[in-house]
């Protein structure tokens, strides 16, 4: 792969200097599937030259913050060359010329407008001519060979220290020839010698002191500087110029005035994925539409299936005698294949709301996506096939069931048994499980001695119990009905698992609504679930017997 590489210089006639490549020609397409072709930036270029400017040098493509500009640019065999200065005495330029002697900042990204472009086999897109605007000093740069790879520092001499070199060496010098006089007796010709060698001496002091009047003073000057108020700017984190990009996106779509080509976020399906605060919104608000998801283990994989091990059988321990025979048995285990499926769901939002700045719209995206996609899989965690869609606890058939002992009813026995048939190991973390309709059902149950068996919560946030363990609605449960499974209880924490691949992407689509004045908003997601320990878990049937 070839390399362009971005020289800075550190010497001190040219400090701040950097010059290299801000965007290769041709190759592979960077992560936004462009290609720039050669040529493209010749008529921009032009433009620029016949008006007497050069495109803007800012930090991060923040506008508010340029940092110093570009002298010259021109189009080679491999791309645009850039030759630029950074301006010391600007704040951002100073810790941008800082981050590039440490080799913290590494990037370069264009800011442009396409005037031409056409697409490729395979989809990608050849820019053919640019109306560019601004090269910028990133974090992250869309194409990786736009990378400061390289930092020259000119060797800068001394001069002070050549100073006293010589003229230690030359004190030495007159020293040697007051030692070494060419009449040994002749005085006068020795106090001569001392006389000059002294009043050399003395005018190199004066000059020190000279030297050192000045250093003072430009300390002064520079203590002077260092007490003026500094200017407050913000420095904003690479995930808020990635939320910044998304929430661009989302309003304006990759249409927006110039493309900024330092973030990208963009998929092999389309769209965008969504930044990491967005999607923790969303996960959030997961939860009041699918509750399982709160209570079960939940894992996030970077491949196609997660496989975990399983022990199907244990060993079997047995007294015998000090001498007596020792029966071997052996464990057996198994494997739980958990494989994501692909969710998908759109929302339509009113152009006008796109529209309107002061609209939270990533905020009412996020809930609008957790409630689409919270409805979905929180179904398929209670009685999903596993076909195309995670697992449901319903439809597991290892799970073991207890009989509610009448064929069309619940009674508060039932209740107890079913609480008593999981294994204390496991009920100290369990929780109830059931739909509202059966929450009605339950409420309504007494034991023998007049008490009932639900407890509201005395402290407020927290769920009610019964016999002391938490109930979470569940939708998706089935009513109380002849061989029904209205009411699951069990730790999902061990017994269920949830497997979060893709975390969420985001394409807009703005002219499938088009006439009805909306632009439609695609999101997917790929997640799977499954029981991976079913004695960790109960339900009840209603039926005489299991």
């Amino acid at each position: 792969m070839e390399r362009l590489d971005l020289e800075v210089k550190f010497s001190a006639a040219e400090a701040g200097l950097i010059a290299g490549y801000a965007s290769p020609f041709g190759g592979e397409p960077d992560s936004a599937g462009d290609v720039i072709a050669r040529g493209a930036y010749a008529a921009s270029l032009k433009a620029h030259r016949e008006a007497g400017t050069m495109p803007l040098l800012l930090w991060q493509h923040d506008p508010t913050q340029p940092v110093g500009r570009w002298l010259d640019m021109r189009e080679d065999e491999k791309g645009l060359h850039v030759t630029g200065r950074l301006v010391l005495e600007t704040v951002r330029g100073a810790e941008a010329y800082a981050l590039l002697k440490a080799g913290a900042l590494n990037g370069l990204s264009i800011g442009y407008r396409t005037k031409r472009a056409e697409r490729l086999p395979g989809g990608a897109r050849l820019l053919t001519e640019i109306d560019l605007i601004e090269i910028s000093l990133v974090s992250i740069p869309a194409a990786s060979t736009a990378r400061i790879t390289s930092v020259k520092t000119a060797a800068v001499a001394a001069p002070s220290a050549a100073r006293a070199a010589s003229n230690r060496s030359r004190i030495m010098a007159d020293e040697q020839k007051a030692a070494a006089p060419e009449a040994a007796n002749d005085m006068e010709d020795r106090l001569a010698t001392v006389e000059e060698t002294v009043t050399s001496l003395d005018t190199r002091l004066a000059a020190v002191e000279e030297s050192v009047g000045n250093v003072a003073k430009a300390a002064g000057r520079i203590e002077q500087k260092l007490a003026r108020p500094g200017i407050i700017t913000k420095q904003e984190e690479p995930g808020e110029i990635q939320t910044k990009a998304f929430g661009s996106y989302i309003k304006h779509g990759d249409a927006a005035g110039a493309e900024l080509k330092s973030l990208d976020m963009a998929t092999n399906g389309g769209g965008y994925l969504a930044p990491t605060e967005f999607v923790k919104e969303v996960v959030k608000n997961l939860v009041q539409f699918s509750p399982i998801r709160q209570y079960a283990r939940v894992i996030s994989i970077g491949a196609a299936e997660a496989r975990m091990p399983k022990r199907t059988g244990t060993l079997t321990a047995a007294w015998v005698s000090e001498t007596g025979n020792r029966s071997s048995t052996d464990p057996t285990y198994g494997e739980i294949v958990l494989t994501p499926h692909e969710a998908a769901c759109y929302v339509d939002v009113s152009n006008a709301l796109l529209e309107d700045n002061q609209y939270n719209l990533q905020g009412e995206l996020a809930a609008d996506f957790a409630e689409e996609f919270g409805r979905l899989e929180g179904a398929a965690f209670v009685a999903g096939t596993g076909t195309g869609q995670p697992g449901g606890i319903l439809t597991d058939t290892t799970v073991p069931k207890v009989a509610s002992g009448a064929a069309a009813a619940i009674s508060a026995d039932a209740i107890i048994g079913l609480f008593h048939a999981l294994p204390g190991f496991y009920a100290a973390n369990a929780v109830w499980g059931m739909n509202r309709s059966t929450i009605g059902a339950v409420r309504k149950l007494k034991t023998s001695d007049g008490h009932f068996l639900w407890a509201e919560s005395l402290a407020e946030g927290n769920p009610p119990t019964i016999l002391g363990r938490p109930v979470i609605e569940l939708p998706d449960m089935p009513d109380v009905a002849a061989n029904a499974l209205p009411i699951l209880f069990g730790d999902l924490k061990q017994g269920y698992r949830v497997v979060d691949r893709l975390s969420l992407s985001v394409m807009r689509d703005p002219y499938s609504r088009a006439t009805n004045g909306q632009t439609r908003f695609h999101g997917r997601r790929r997640v799977g679930g499954d029981v991976v320990k079913a004695e960790a878990i109960r339900l009840l049937k209603v039926a005489t017997s299991v």
